[in-house]
């Protein structure tokens, strides 16, 4: 007892006390009150009004019905004969799709045949003319069917229309990848439409519902959330799914809630709710035409064409601005387009899901590194530790922010921290005063008041603490996929899983090095890199990609072995037999045309050219040269050095009069700076020198050696070996001649 009595007093009240603070901090902290959240959301804030995203040009839109024109053009709202106009000219102008941030659930008042019913003192023939003559609101919707165009919808608590009218809401096409999304999802129980007519005519339904947090700024809009019981995506995300095809949208979820969604052949990352922090710039006028100009026809192509366009309002009158991070009001469609930017360009706040762990484990550390030693400390040294640790971490959250987008929060850890600290700063004065005070009592009457006036200060003496650009391209096909297909002709859907999960497989190599998927082709793959962002070193991330494809395929191929394997001993089993997936794949690196590409009704991001053609080629001379990754000769010299590569042959491929030198991808730098390798690379080129001097008996013994090296390192030359064994016989007794150039012509794509 007495140990710990002793224990006790020498970790003191006051640390007792910060230790109780902190955990109820680390308590307050779980709960996360609104004022927890109001002060954490303000220091982002801060972190965007000191560093806002820099504006550059994306093809991003907004058309505004500003105060210029309403003045030119009538009050609002405007006849929907004005916005059929506004719709014609915007896809005349060659806009790949057009959002409305405003909502249409009623018919338009200025329709004829509405101009009729409230002026009963036109004669009957004035009136049954303007009767007969189509709706304002039918000639918008031709418009809105004749262009790619998202209609705006909004989440109601109540309403008239939810009450006694609420439709049937069109199912959004997507697929899950994970549990179930719905539980994690934000709610909104009704929806308010636009005219069934309209609804109709669009190709897109997006909801531009945006909930401020508790303090009434705009910081976060959904991407996906879940209305009237279904799915709906927010409108900037809508509005690039139309833009990018229409095509189904993919939700990715795990047990702590939505990591993403697969949206426009990209990932989006979102919070576990769905919903993304836009990282705003300042309001640029750039980013905004005027509706009036439009109409007027004064607005170049160059700022429509191609581009994805929000239709909103500025004007004051309409009451339609929020409070965003920048501390300024913005126009609720200019939040929808920053979001829209920031997903186009990669530029979105990241709130992980682990940031309340991290910033839990900050504060515990902080504050009980502060217990232990502040009592230890000086007042002096306490503070410049403690300013140098906290300085340092609000450093730590302000640079997760500037260089990756990190949201970590910098407040609440910097004031729990700060809040230990000014208590066992009270609790030390406390203490020094209780001693100063000890000490005057007990030797105020022995020694000078100067000794004593030491004594307390120094107590411790008592001791008597749409462009042109260079791409990489990846095409990737199944070997003998047709004998695969056969053995599941009575099992089409074990074909459509095994699909499912190798295309997966490669979908997620290429993802992984911020690849763009152009298209699946069957059992093919199309893919390619430095497109629509800019990628550095995309040559080299295509090559790294394609070695994760085979290694990965390679681990698909295990697990079915085991899963199917056991139908190759035991026939009885009613299960589809293993059959082995070996992929080849080639990739090229050169200029092509990249961008939305198709009919005005339908299109594709995809590239285009020489370069592309010449990667399927490659692709296809991989089952020639037994070499399951060909590279093309751009390819090859940007990864020279970084990769594992040998140079397979001077090939004219099929439909080429020009010879490409092709080689052979076979690792990373590992392998590279192997000795094995080193000579492997040498005696290689040594045997295609000799091979194209016509030296036949030095280019045999050039492949005898280097089929001792394959043997050691197991790269899996051994049809390339036998490919230059069968050419050098045919040559040797039917020699090329002087002329020859060394250049096979391929035969085959």
């Amino acid at each position: 007892m007495s140990k710990v009595r002793r224990w006790a007093a020498k970790f003191g009240k006051g640390r007792a006390i910060s230790v109780l603070v902190v955990l109820s901090l680390l308590g307050l902290r779980t709960i996360d009150p609104i004022f927890v959240q109001t002060i954490r959301n303000q220091s982002f804030d801060l972190f965007q009004r000191i560093e806002p995203r820099v504006y550059t040009n994306q093809p991003v839109a907004i058309v505004d019905i500003d105060e210029s024109s309403i003045e030119r053009y009538g009050q609002w709202p405007w006849a929907r004969t004005r916005l059929a106009e506004l719709v014609e000219r915007l896809t005349a102008s060659g806009a790949a799709a057009i959002a409305f941030d405003i909502i249409f659930s009623e018919n338009d008042r200025l329709s004829p045949e509405f101009v009729a019913i409230d002026n009963e003192n036109l004669s009957q023939n004035i009136r049954n003319s303007l009767k007969a003559l189509p709706s304002n609101d039918r000639l918008f919707a031709r418009a809105i069917a004749k262009s790619r165009v998202v209609v705006g919808q909004t989440s109601v608590r109540s309403t008239r229309q939810s009450r006694t009218e609420m439709r049937q809401v069109k199912k959004l096409p997507h697929a899950v990848l994970g549990p179930d999304p719905a539980q994690f999802l934000p709610k909104f129980p009704e929806l308010l439409q636009n005219l069934p007519m309209l609804e109709s005519a669009a190709k897109g339904q997006g909801v531009f519902t945006i909930s401020p947090d508790p303090d009434g700024v705009f910081r976060k809009l959904p991407v996906i959330m879940m209305v009237a019981g279904n799915l709906r995506l927010g409108l900037a995300s809508e509005l690039l799914r139309v833009a990018t095809g229409g095509n189904a949208v993919a939700i990715r979820s795990d047990a702590a809630g939505i990591q993403g969604v697969v949206l426009a052949r990209q990932f989006i990352k979102t919070d576990r709710n769905g919903t993304i922090w836009p990282y705003f710039s300042k309001s640029n006028p750039a980013r905004f035409i005027s509706a009036g100009d439009i109409l007027d026809g004064k607005v170049p192509l160059r700022k429509i064409r191609g581009r994805l366009v929000l239709v909103g309002t500025s004007a004051v009158g309409l009451e339609d601005y929020r409070a965003t991070p920048m501390g300024v009001l913005m126009p609720g469609v200019e939040i929808h387009a920053q979001a829209l930017e920031g997903i186009l360009s990669k530029q979105l706040l990241n709130r992980p899901n682990y940031a309340i762990g991290a910033e839990l484990l900050v504060i515990f550390a902080l504050s009980i590194g502060a217990i232990i030693l502040v009592p230890m400390l000086g007042a002096v040294w306490s503070f410049l530790s403690a300013g140098l640790l906290l300085g340092g971490y609000v450093a730590v959250s302000y640079l997760a922010f500037s260089q990756y987008l990190l949201l970590l929060d910098p407040s609440f850890p910097l004031i729990a921290t700060i809040l230990v600290l000014v208590l066992l700063t009270t609790a030390n004065y406390f203490r020094e005063e209780q001693k100063r005070k000890q000490i005057r009592g007990a030797f105020g009457q022995y020694i000078s008041p100067d000794l004593v006036d030491q004594l307390s200060d120094n107590a411790d003496k008592l001791v008597l603490g749409g462009e042109s650009r260079e791409l990489s391209v990846l095409f990737s096909d199944v070997r003998d996929f047709t004998s695969i297909a056969e053995s599941y002709k009575t099992n089409p859907q074990g074909l459509t899983d095994l699909m499912n999960k190798f295309l997966t497989v490669l979908s997620n190599a290429i993802m992984r090095y911020d690849g763009t998927i152009d298209k699946f082709m069957g059992d093919a793959v199309m893919a390619f890199w430095n497109a629509p962002l800019d990628k550095k070193e995309h040559a080299l991330a295509s090559c790294q990609a394609a070695l994760d494809m085979l290694r990965d395929v390679s681990d698909l191929n295990g697990k079915l072995l085991q899963l199917h394997g056991s139908t190759i001993s035991d026939p009885t089993l009613d299960a589809t037999p293993y059959h082995e997936i070996n992929v080849g794949i080639g990739i090229n690196t050169g200029t092509c045309v990249v961008g939305n590409m198709g009919s005005e009704n339908r299109f594709d991001y995809t590239a285009l050219g020489d370069t592309v053609n010449i990667a399927s080629r490659l692709e296809g001379q991989s089952k020639t040269y037994g070499i399951k990754i060909v590279l093309g000769n751009a390819t090859a010299e940007h990864v020279t050095g970084k990769m594992a590569i040998l140079e397979l042959d001077l090939i004219r491929v099929k439909g080429k009069k020009e010879p490409e030198r092709i080689f052979g991808l076979f690792g990373s730098g590992k392998l590279l700076a192997s000795e094995d390798f080193i000579a492997a690379q040498a005696m290689n080129k040594s045997m295609l020198a000799s091979y194209r001097s016509q030296d036949w008996s030095s280019a045999i013994s050039a492949l005898g050696m280097l089929r001792e090296i394959d043997d050691r390192l197991k790269l899996g030359l051994a049809e390339y070996l036998f490919m230059y064994d069968f050419r050098i016989a045919e040559f040797a007794a039917n020699p090329p001649g002087k002329k020859w150039d060394g250049v096979y012509t391929a035969l085959s794509k």
